[in-house]
């Protein structure tokens, strides 16, 4: 009997000490991690970005935009053909159970854009080179440019927007 409690004892302290080097390994490990708390939060987008499949101009309040799709970019995406004014906001992708929420830009992994009263909400990310998978991670979208993701013929392809100088 005192055998059983000396290794049900032994037992616990093995698995508080493996949960306890999981999370010490977490904390210190950021990698794909969202930006230390008491970083300040970027300044919102502002000027003009472009692709080979149009443009987006931001006006730096961190609400409206305007976009011009060429026709290949309102296949992909769903946002209407030729030069529009309207608004956006960066979009945390899924999170159960409130669903997308905004967040900060270098954070996101969602871009919603509303125009004349419609959303469309678009990946944000990288895809691989076959085209089978993408990524998304904390940072993809920088102050220089965001890099959207979109299924081409059965592939991911990125279209990435450059800030212009």
């Amino acid at each position: 009997m005192r055998a059983r409690r000396i290794l049900a004892l032994l037992l616990c302290l093995a698995i508080a000490a493996v949960a306890a080097v999981v999370i010490i390994q977490k904390v210190t490990d950021r990698g794909n991690s969202p930006p230390d708390p008491g970083t300040p939060v970027p300044d919102p987008h502002t000027g003009y970005f472009e692709s080979e499949l149009g443009s987006m101009t931001f006006n730096g309040d961190g609400s409206s935009i305007r976009i011009n799709v060429s026709e290949k970019l309102a296949e992909l995406s769903g946002l209407p053909q030729g030069d529009h004014s309207g608004t956006y906001e960066f979009l945390s992708g899924d999170l159960p159970p409130h669903g997308s929420v905004p967040v900060r830009y270098d954070v996101a992994h969602e871009l919603r854009i509303s125009l004349d009263g419609k959303d469309t909400v678009l990946q944000i990310g990288i895809a691989s080179e076959d085209g089978k998978t993408f990524t998304v991670a904390w940072e993809t979208v920088s102050e220089g440019e965001i890099p959207l993701v979109f299924k081409d013929d059965g592939r991911y392809v990125t279209v990435t927007f450059d800030r212009m100088l």
